[in-house]
């Protein structure tokens, strides 16, 4: 992958925990599940998060995902950061109407194994931040 400082630094910036991993590391039910999940990525750079999962960070068509497998080779996750004006109408509405106040400083486009498809907004008011869970429609999750 050409983006590791770029992965490593966004660590930083968010207080992730990362720890990187050599591909010649990663358990083979992990890599496994990958390339079943994703078939046309061959080069993953992979990094183990303060979950213990095996987070691999890869490109799909220039967009940059994270996902994230247990050490069974589980398929836990899959993210994506996106801009506000990708979020569906129905969650900028929300956040207009529940959480004008607030500044947005991160969106991400989650895919859960368990939860499905939803919208992780991490919200920042007077230095608190909180993370909501918006589903397509709006509805808040968490």
């Amino acid at each position: 992958m050409k983006y590791p400082l770029f992965f490593y630094m966004c660590s930083l910036f968010f207080g992730i925990s990362y720890q990187s991993v050599a591909q010649n590391n990663i358990p083979e039910k992990v890599k496994q599940t990958f390339k079943l999940k994703y078939p046309g990525e061959n080069d993953p750079d992979w990094h183990k998060d303060k979950n213990g999962y095996y987070e691999s960070n890869f490109k799909i068509k220039g967009e940059h995902y994270r996902a994230d497998f247990d050490v069974s080779g589980q398929w836990v996750e899959t993210e994506r950061n996106i801009k506000k004006k990708d979020l569906p109408k129905k969650i900028k509405d929300k956040i207009k109407s529940d959480f004008d106040d607030y500044k947005i400083v991160e969106i991400e486009e989650v895919d859960h194994h368990a939860k499905g498809k939803f919208y992780d907004v991490e919200l920042k008011i007077k230095g608190k931040k909180k993370d909501i869970e918006f589903d397509e429609n709006g509805q808040i999750l968490n």
